[in-house]
């Protein structure tokens, strides 16, 4: 059987093929670094040419719902948590830090390609990995005004909009070639397009482990404290979002928001948080990637409720 076939029906074993990789083989990551960039624009490629290009950016209601996620989820969450931080004295605890920094952070790249495995269009996702993404210069000022401690701004800014540019790069070249070569793209194709975004996102994981191997090799009981705050705060957000929207939204639209609600480009903030901060929390980033690809395996199935509910 043609493989791209088989990782677009057995997508989250493939993702976790990638995570159990990025845990065992640690000296596979710093070769793996420098191909994270390019990795991103394939993956979002990649999920974009399964998109009829007209449904990308969508209509002026779904622009106004995506603008009130956004809102809420990457300036009133972060907001709120920088207001309960300061007021129990929590600011310069390395949990508090790690809570902000997903709180206020934008959607994951690979979200739409998650909504996939899961059953559901790709469109909702897209919309909000583009529009959170573009507006996060906006949502991330007052919490950096608020919390000076987390370091240079211009240096998120610049993140920000290297990966908006890429997204861009990446729709264009998607939407030209739907309506030139795949305007009618087969069954087959598509499956062809779906297996190999799926072996983009189990590859890509395996540059962003190595810090929680090196912990777990040193002090597991450290590994094993974020690994079980990660999932606590990305599964959680997942749940209570869902319990929000599941009869709010129709079951795309819900998954969508609840996967984002979890799931965020953490990784976007690091660069500008100085080395100081990032030390106790490097390991966060690695654990979070757990969850984070576990999310299709373990989640498919409260997900699926929507779709009967719908």
């Amino acid at each position: 059987m043609n493989p791209l076939h088989l990782a677009a029906r057995h997508g989250p074993y493939v993702l976790v093929s990638g995570l159990a990789a990025g845990l065992l083989l640690p000296g596979l990551a710093a070769p793996m670094r420098p191909l994270l960039p390019p990795l991103v624009m394939l993956l979002l490629f990649l999920t974009l040419l399964r998109m009829q290009p007209g449904a990308i950016v969508g209509s002026l209601v779904d622009l106004r719902k995506v603008a009130g996620t956004i809102t809420a989820f990457q300036l009133v969450l972060p907001l709120s948590v920088v207001g309960i931080g300061i007021a129990c004295g929590w600011t310069g605890s390395p949990v508090f830090l790690a809570l902000l920094v997903m709180a206020a952070a934008p959607s994951i790249s690979g979200s739409p390609n998650m909504c996939l495995m899961m059953g559901y269009s790709a469109e909702p996702a897209m919309r909000l990995v583009v529009v959170g993404t573009a507006v996060l210069p906006l949502t991330a000022l007052p919490i950096f005004w608020l919390m000076p401690e987390l370091g240079d701004l211009r240096a998120v800014l610049m993140t920000a909009l290297r990966l908006f540019l890429t997204i861009t790069i990446a729709i264009l070249a998607a939407v030209i070639l739907r309506r030139t070569m795949l305007r009618q793209p087969s069954k087959s194709t598509l499956l062809n397009v779906e297996g190999a975004a799926t072996i983009t996102l189990s590859v890509f994981v395996v540059g962003l482990m190595p810090s929680l191997s090196a912990t777990a090799l040193v002090d597991p009981r450290v590994a094993l404290f974020w690994i079980a705050f990660a999932c606590l705060i990305n599964f959680g957000a997942q749940v209570v979002s869902f319990q929000f929207t599941r009869t709010r939204m129709p079951g795309a639209e819900a998954t969508a928001v609840s996967l984002i609600a979890g799931n965020r480009n953490i990784a976007i903030f690091f660069v500008a948080l100085p080395p100081e901060v990032t030390a106790p929390i490097m390991v966060f980033i690695g654990a979070y990637q757990i969850p984070m690809y576990l999310t299709p395996l373990i989640m498919r199935r409260l997900y699926q409720t929507a779709s009967a509910t719908s």
